[in-house]
């Protein structure tokens, strides 16, 4: 089957085409991933520190080529250019964590309790992963998958969001640069539909040991049962609702600007955005007041430009989020104006013209209560929700009361306050007087419930997602010993009293 070519274009600019791609079909992937499979007994035969030394070019070669593919992620996606640069960075850092992991991928030497016995753990590769992404961060999350599981040993086969296939081809062709066999990174442009099929008879074929998926919450319990019939555990990062907690002795100045960042960055399209404000009873009106001026404040627009948000991401999740903006019920209180700029629905102070683009107003709706669509679920957008507590463990009831748990925030300058939100909150991530949003490549990232299952990325923690344990025991002393039947028990005298 030959799908449709897909156009990939830049939502800043709907007129400007950034890449057309033919969409892979079932039997395309099966065969990328078959490719992988027999590539990569040769990949995980080259010493850990080799690959290392793979990974140490790559990184070369991003800071070499940083701008133009900072420059082709506001094109193609339009996160504003400041963002684009950081998320390029990112893929440096998380290079340079990894390329020393290549001298790292310790084992032990463990005793045994038998003689003339040592025992000993080794990390060994899995396999061939596929993995698949979503496009909001087209280059840094990739990374956070690519670069830990080719240091590993393994090979990949890469799906990344359509919408973003001009960042991935760059991408891949820098990592195939910097030194990678033939048939050790693939990618493949694909459709939802296909991709699922496609996976599903390359698990049925035993050509993927692994899968790795970045995505929304319905998608990815979709990818984790398929995954189960095969007696995998997929590396899953979902989506969230992540919640912010204003105490009443908050630095409110710092938590409005965190809420800013992390309610609109990215047009507040990130899995770690703000879902919701969960403000004391005693600073709500006084917070609300000053996120409300500084919205009203921010530079939207043209990503090339200094904006605190520039377009959706593509058509489809404009058609998502319009639904997601019916959510708003009578109960709640909006600031500003709701839906798509445009001559006939204007904003002040607007950088550039939105008549070329999917750009939407910033939205804040105060009076969100559990039971609200709004309050409950993920929406991919620039909305945040405001609503108000009396006592810290019903502003962690509030906050866990999603079922998501990725990122989390607090804002006090109280440390009791700080660590029993710690220890109450479900995320996997939690940030004192910080922003729901922000990652750093050597700390683990990722989520529970609706979030995730459990899976880490990032630093050291993501190796348990590419290797396995090899457990060796190695008895020289020429004769058959049996652990737990001949173990030498040295007697004690246990009716001795002082």
């Amino acid at each position: 089957m030959i799908n449709d070519a897909y156009t990939s274009t830049n939502p800043a600019r709907l007129d400007d085409v950034v890449a057309t791609v033919r969409p892979a079909d079932e039997a395309a992937i099966v065969a990328a991933a078959r490719r992988a499979k027999t590539a990569q007994p040769a990949w995980a035969d080259v010493p850990a520190p080799v690959r290392g030394q793979v990974i140490a070019n790559i990184s070369r070669l991003v800071e070499a080529n940083a701008e133009a593919l900072a420059r082709l992620v506001t094109r193609e996606i339009g996160k504003p250019v400041a963002e684009a640069r950081g998320e390029v960075q990112e893929i440096v850092d998380t290079c340079q964590f990894f390329l020393g992991e290549g001298r790292r991928l310790y084992g032990q030497t463990i005793p045994s309790e038998m003689p003339d016995k040592q025992l000993f753990t080794f990390r060994t590769p899995v396999g061939a992963a596929m993995i698949i992404t979503a496009g909001n961060f087209p280059v840094a999350v990739p990374s956070w998958y690519l670069v830990p599981a080719l240091l590993c040993g393994n090979t990949v086969v890469w799906k990344p969001a359509l919408y973003a296939a001009a960042c991935a081809d760059a991408l891949a062709e820098l990592f195939v640069r910097g030194g990678l066999p033939d048939g050790v990174l693939t990618v493949v442009h694909a459709d939802g539909p296909e991709t699922f099929t496609g996976l599903g008879s390359a698990l049925e074929d035993g050509l993927i040991d692994k899968v790795g998926f970045t995505g929304s919450t319905e998608v990815g319990r979709a990818i984790g049962e398929l995954c189960g019939r095969y007696l995998q555990t997929p590396c899953l990062e979902l989506g969230g609702k992540n919640p912010m907690v204003v105490t009443e002795d908050a630095d409110l100045d710092l938590a409005v600007e965190g809420a800013l960042f992390s309610g609109f960055g990215t047009a507040g399209q990130r899995c770690t955005s703000l879902g919701t404000v969960i403000a004391h009873e005693a600073v709500h009106d006084e917070f609300l007041a000053r996120f409300t001026a500084a919205v009203a404040d921010a530079r939207i627009g043209d990503p090339t430009q200094d904006v605190l948000y520039g377009p959706l991401l593509d058509e489809k999740f404009a058609a998502a989020y319009e639904k997601h903006l019916g959510w708003i019920a009578p109960h709640h209180r909006v600031s500003g104006q709701i839906g798509r700029i445009t001559a006939q629905n204007p904003r002040a102070g607007f950088v550039g013209d939105p008549a070329t683009g999917l750009f939407y107003h910033p939205v804040i709706v105060d009076g969100v209560r559990p039971g609200d669509e709004l309050f409950q679920q993920e929406t991919f957008g620039p909305i945040v929700g405001v609503t108000a507590y009396r006592t810290l463990d019903e502003a962690i009831e509030l906050a866990n009361g999603p079922g998501y748990g990725l990122s989390s925030s607090i804002y006090t300058t109280d440390p009791t306050k700080a660590f029993t939100f710690r220890r109450k909150i479900s995320a996997g991530m939690v940030s004192v007087n910080n922003s729901t949003s922000g990652a750093e490549a050597h700390l683990p990232f990722g989520g529970n419930g609706r979030s995730g299952n459990g899976s880490r990325q990032s630093g050291v923690w993501v190796l348990d997602q590419f290797t396995r344990w090899q457990a060796m025991n190695w008895d020289y002393s020429g004769r058959l010993q049996k652990a737990q039947m001949e173990v030498a028990i040295l007697p004690a005298d246990l009716s001795f009293r002082l």
